[in-house]
């Protein structure tokens, strides 16, 4: 591998709703995390294959790191899956808990926080737009 190779590609999580709640849960993230921001949306307009207003496609950072989302417009055989999952290394117990409550509500709680013996405090949630998380104190 040639490690002076120029090419240094951006890698984003994209994250397809399929329920077109992307710009819900879009906002839900960035006011939940620290350093988010909102980058871009571009949404659907008139005679769209979905409703009009609907992101079409946008970016946004949670705590600096690159997400994309959109509105799907088919209804595909899958949707979001636990096996891949979005993990936060918490800064203290606080944090961890008050992440682990506002990305539960509503949610499913997969892992209750606990110690499994990998660590202090861990926990596994899917989020109410499907999305899940792992939440870790060391």
């Amino acid at each position: 591998m040639n490690e002076n190779n120029s090419n240094n590609h951006q890698i984003a999580t994209f994250l397809t709703f399929q329920k077109n709640n992307a710009e819900n849960a879009m906002n839900f993230y960035v006011e939940l995390f620290d350093n988010s921001e909102i980058i871009n949306v571009k949404r659907w307009e008139k005679n769209a294959p979905v409703d009009e207003g609907k992101i079409m496609h946008a970016t946004f950072k949670l705590n600096g790191n690159l997400f994309m989302c959109s509105d799907s417009p088919p209804i595909h055989d899958w949707d979001f899956t636990p096996a891949v999952s979005n993990y936060i290394e918490c800064k203290n117990e606080s944090e961890l808990e008050k992440l682990f409550s506002k990305l539960s509500h509503d949610g499913t709680i997969m892992m209750p926080l606990n110690n499994y013996g990998f660590s202090k405090k861990f926990g596994f949630v899917q989020d109410k737009f499907g999305v899940s998380w792992q939440l870790n104190l060391q």
